[in-house]
């Protein structure tokens, strides 16, 4: 099984448990609609990378506010990135049918180390491509937040100590090429608490 780190320890996810349309603005900027429900998708372990492999087809970055999760309490958070194949996900929109091709693909799910966590106010992300802002937000913007979308969570599915919550990307998605550069960042009261720098290959 693929793993992640948290504080020097490796930890097998069996699942990351994955929030759509978390953000007002991001809604609006994909044109799509404020949903009635959280929207909950899957990636498996096979999804999880430490690296962002550019894939062949169509691909969209979106940065996300992530936690491993134990005993259904957040333990730790980290930066996640998830890839979306734009093509495969918006065929099957309009054919009403899943997203695993778009969404839960091998590598698709980058993350940096994870850090222990006891608050989550004040809580910020910040992605940067080649030294260029392009994702930042705070955890009040949520439409959902995260003990919200466990507890919703848990009347579907059983989380196992270690797997982890992707909680929606905020709005400044885009594409990517090779060679560019990555950096990740997770605040609290505006002090870097995690950050990752990955080069595309």
């Amino acid at each position: 099984m693929k793993k992640v780190i948290f504080e020097g320890k490796d930890i097998f996810p069996t699942k990351i448990l994955c929030v759509g349309r978390n953000y007002v603005e991001h809604i609006k900027e994909l044109n799509n609609k404020i949903p009635d429900d959280i929207v909950f998708f899957i990636k498996p372990n096979s999804s999880i990378s430490g690296q962002i492999i550019k894939p062949a087809k169509k691909c969209r970055y979106e940065g996300e506010i992530s936690f491993l999760i134990f005993d259904n309490q957040i333990k730790a958070v980290g930066f996640g990135i998830d890839l979306t194949l734009v093509e495969e996900q918006e065929k099957a929109k309009k054919e009403g049918l899943p997203w695993e091709k778009a969404k839960a693909f091998d590598n698709s799910a980058i993350f940096s180390e994870f850090v222990e966590i006891n608050n989550l106010e004040n809580l910020q992300m910040e992605l940067y491509i080649n030294d260029n802002l392009r994702q930042k937000v705070d955890i009040s913007l949520m439409i959902y937040k995260p003990y919200q979308i466990i507890q919703k969570a848990c009347e579907y599915f059983s989380f196992k100590n270690g797997d982890i919550l992707m909680t929606g990307t905020p709005k400044g998605v885009g594409y990517f090429e090779k060679g560019d550069k990555f950096v990740g960042r997770i605040l609290k009261n505006n002090e870097i608490i995690v950050e990752k720098e990955w080069i595309v290959r």
